[in-house]
């Protein structure tokens, strides 16, 4: 039977294919409880952020509660006639929380002192200093719960991922003749116009390599260098641009010829760019991979860029699209032994 096509370490929209599986130590998960929330999936967040604001409602309105039923204020029959400095009977009972009838208007009251909504009906007095006690409680609670929550919904809504998205790569990268040498390119670009600042790429090989002394490393990582119009990582991406890596005697892909870039062959390609996004100053990572069949051989890619109106226009329509070239069917290090197949 065909081997089937090797699966991605890396996904085309950059999404990493690893299944983390028998984690025995869960409880490190919990000692960063804020980045947990955050890598939570938006209905797991929102149902914590409904929640946990449900429940602290729900336990202080059992305090409230409690503190009116210690005190009396439930009972409408036995409350007690207190009597005044002066001696007369028939002073008014003073409650600890007034208007609260049952567990409903105590449930309610809670609401009113966590998201400071008072409607002028229930307050605090000065006859239980416990119910002073809860009042600042709660309300520290309460601080510390919007504090936690109302962040973790700005990191979600924030995330530099989302900037990743208006960073696009090639369908295909391409190999072909270069200053005369073979050459691995791809193209990249940014659609949006707030650029990328300090803008870096690199690229790995990632294969299955087993070592002399038979150890198997089934995703071994090698980098290799990159290169672009403007010299070393750094790049200024205001326009797309063609990365290129020269396939030299140091290059994992020194070997690597036509008859290699089939779906079979155990070899993906990893482009990582990085930079800092100008509007907001968050870190955003962009990530692609290529298999050995999306690298087309002998072809190049068309220009996109071209100058109208005293301004330079850039075509996306033409983003991945590629011409055939004249480029020798062997590999570099064949290429490097023998010039005149050129």
């Amino acid at each position: 039977r065909a081997r089937e096509r090797r699966a991605r370490f890396v996904g085309k929209n950059g999404a990493c294919n690893v299944a983390h599986k028998n984690i025995r130590e869960q409880g490190r998960f919990l000692q960063d409880v804020f980045t947990t929330l955050v890598d939570l999936k938006w209905p797991h967040t929102l149902l914590i952020f409904t929640m946990s604001f449900l429940c602290s409602w729900l336990l202080f309105g059992m305090v409230w509660w409690l503190i009116a039923f210690a005190h009396g204020d439930l009972d409408h029959s036995t409350r007690p006639q207190r009597e005044p400095a002066g001696g007369a009977a028939g002073a008014a009972f003073v409650p600890c929380v007034t208007s609260i009838h049952s567990f409903t208007s105590a449930f309610l009251f809670s609401i009113e002192v966590q998201v400071t909504i008072g409607f002028g009906g229930r307050m605090v007095t000065e006859e239980c200093p416990a119910a002073i006690l809860v009042l600042i409680v709660q309300n520290i609670v309460g601080l510390v719960i919007n504090a936690i929550m109302l962040g973790c919904i700005f990191m979600k809504t924030s995330q530099a991922h989302r900037r990743a998205e208006t960073l696009i790569f090639s369908k295909h990268a391409v190999i072909a003749l270069r200053e005369g040498r073979l050459c691995f390119m791809l193209r990249v670009g940014d659609l949006r116009k707030s650029m990328i600042i300090s803008a870096t790429i690199r690229m790995q090989v990632v294969k299955k390599t087993a070592s002399l002394e038979g150890e198997v490393v089934p995703l071994n990582q090698i980098d290799i260098q990159m290169e672009n119009p403007v010299g070393g990582n750094s790049i200024f991406l205001v326009s797309p641009l063609i990365i290129y890596h020269v396939i030299d005697k140091n290059s994992p892909l020194y070997d690597i010829s036509p008859v290699n870039l089939h779906h079979h062959e155990d070899l993906e390609i990893i482009v990582i760019l990085e930079g800092v996004v100008e509007t907001t100053g968050i870190t955003t990572q962009a990530r692609t991979s290529y298999l050995a069949d999306e690298i087309l051989w002998g072809q190049r890619f068309v220009p996109i860029v071209a100058e109208e109106d005293g301004r330079y226009s850039v075509d996306y329509s033409k983003f991945g699209n590629t011409v055939k070239v004249p480029t020798p069917s062997c590999t570099a290090r064949q290429l490097e032994e023998d010039r005149s197949i050129m």
